[in-house]
């Protein structure tokens, strides 16, 4: 049994039936490479997952809830994992493409989970063009991250279309559960103890408004934005249950070439080229607000402590000005990379351990009020803390196959919440950068424009920075 952290709890927390908080990815295979005599694709991944699952943590544990939210909640484990309730088979018409596939995910995004149960879902989908097969996974925020998704991904698959034989292993103890009396007893006993917690996290939140406000003063030309900066945008507003989905494929050879042409990482040219779609996007639609869009960049942190050793979402994040407002591509990506170097610079000045800290101490019962207040107020007031999310992780260099198929195409969705409608989510596999962008659902038309606008940005890009 394993406490929460403070940002795990928050995720849970704070969802609600339109706010969802769980993650996902469309992953395309090509069932062909199998080796002969392989069972059917649904078959396999569940043969896969059942001798893998004393490697896959996420998959085994359940929630346990303290009574009256007055800490967090504990992850658990013990008990069968019925793959039959996770692992799911869906027949699309055949030959479906990638928009139906599209469609498809959408819907499964648009689903809460079921918290009696471990936070995970697979559909292994069919009947797409050319014999492909796709798995539409999700799994809930507060139980994976991007990097501990790219270690359970690794765990799920191999370097070559042999199933590599996983070593047995004894199956996990069931953890001792303790009444609901002992929970709140405890639970009562950490809410005295978080005081001098709470004491000293408003002491660094008070460091760091005091540090916004002397920065603020200068009138630096690649400023980060601050809480209040981004504008109103059709990405605003509160939010649907209903989710749409875009997905796009790019040349890494391209990312490679205007890294090597202007000296940027591959962040900031996924931050150039989301601009540059996005602008594309609202400039034609008449809807460009006259100041650059705002990004949350979701950051990693290293350590939480013994108690947590084993904890996924070790986070931070920073706010980067988009510059939608300049029309052409290579100032565009200059003013990015500047951007986003004095973000981190802010983000490191003030300390990764504010984000986890202020979480920290933010019992359920607390963050669910603070965080439906905050949905209701700041859409209603016309003010967003940031328009969009846009995050990215590594991937495998090298080709992967699951139960031995190959993979073809892994496009990650990331949550969206009222205020920021979109989320752009980028991993590199082999030879390309894959997008996947997950939005309200009020905006299917627009995040399948989008998402088509990110290869002719990259493109256009690559050729001005040439």
């Amino acid at each position: 049994m394993r406490r929460l952290t403070g940002l795990e709890s928050v995720f849970l927390s704070a969802e609600t039936d339109t706010n969802l908080f769980h993650v996902g990815a469309v992953a395309v295979f090509d069932p062909s490479t199998a080796p002969a005599g392989s069972p059917p694709p649904y078959q396999a991944l569940c043969d896969v997952l059942a001798a893998r699952l004393p490697l896959l943590a996420p998959f085994r544990r359940r929630l346990l809830t303290v009574p009256g939210g007055l800490d967090h909640s504990r992850w658990i484990e013990g008990g069968e994992v019925d793959l039959a309730q996770h692992v799911l088979r869906t027949t699309l018409p055949s030959p479906s493409g990638p928009r139906e596939l599209a469609d498809f995910a959408a819907g499964v995004m648009s689903r809460r989970l079921d918290r009696d149960r471990p936070l995970w879902e697979i559909h292994v989908v069919e009947g797409l063009e050319g014999g492909l097969v796709a798995a539409v996974a999700k799994i809930h925020h507060a139980a994976i991250d991007g990097l501990t998704g790219v270690e359970l991904t690794a765990n799920l698959m191999d370097l070559s279309p042999e199933v590599r034989p996983v070593p047995p292993a004894e199956p996990p103890r069931d953890d001792h559960l303790p009444s609901p009396v002992a929970l709140a007893i405890d639970g009562a006993r950490r809410l005295v103890l978080r005081i001098p917690r709470a004491v000293t996290a408003a002491g660094m939140v008070t460091l760091g408004m005091r540090h916004l406000q002397l920065h603020n003063r200068h009138p630096e030309e690649h400023k980060p934005p601050g809480l209040m900066d981004a504008p109103s945008s059709l990405l605003g507003g509160r939010i649907g249950a209903a989710r749409a989905v875009g997905m796009a494929t790019v040349d890494r050879v391209l990312v490679d070439k205007v890294r090597a042409a202007t000296g940027s990482t591959v962040n900031d040219v996924i931050l150039a080229v989301t601009s540059a779609a996005l602008r594309a996007e609202l400039e034609t639609s008449g809807d460009l607000p006259d100041k650059p869009l705002v990004a949350f960049v979701p950051m990693a942190v290293k350590g939480r402590g013994k108690e947590h050793d084993d904890a996924v979402n070790r986070l931070s994040g920073m706010l980067v000005s988009l510059p939608t407002t300049t029309p052409d591509p290579v100032e565009r990506l200059v003013e990015v990379k500047a951007n986003a170097g004095q973000a981190k610079q802010r983000e490191r000045q003030l300390g990764s351990a504010l984000f986890g800290s202020v979480a920290e101490i933010l019992v359920p019962f607390l963050a669910g009020a603070v965080t439906r207040a905050a949905s209701l107020v700041g859409p209603a007031v016309g003010w967003p803390p940031f328009n969009v999310v846009v995050s990215s992780f590594p991937g495998s260099p090298m080709p992967l196959y699951c139960a031995g198929s190959r993979l073809v195409a892994y496009h990650p969705l990331g949550p969206v919440v009222d205020g920021s409608s979109l989320n752009v989510t980028a991993m590199t596999y082999g030879e390309t950068l894959q997008f996947g962008l997950l939005a309200c659902g009020d905006t299917a038309t627009k995040v399948e424009r989008i998402a088509a606008r990110l290869p002719e940005a990259l493109a256009e890009l690559a050729e001005q920075a040439a």
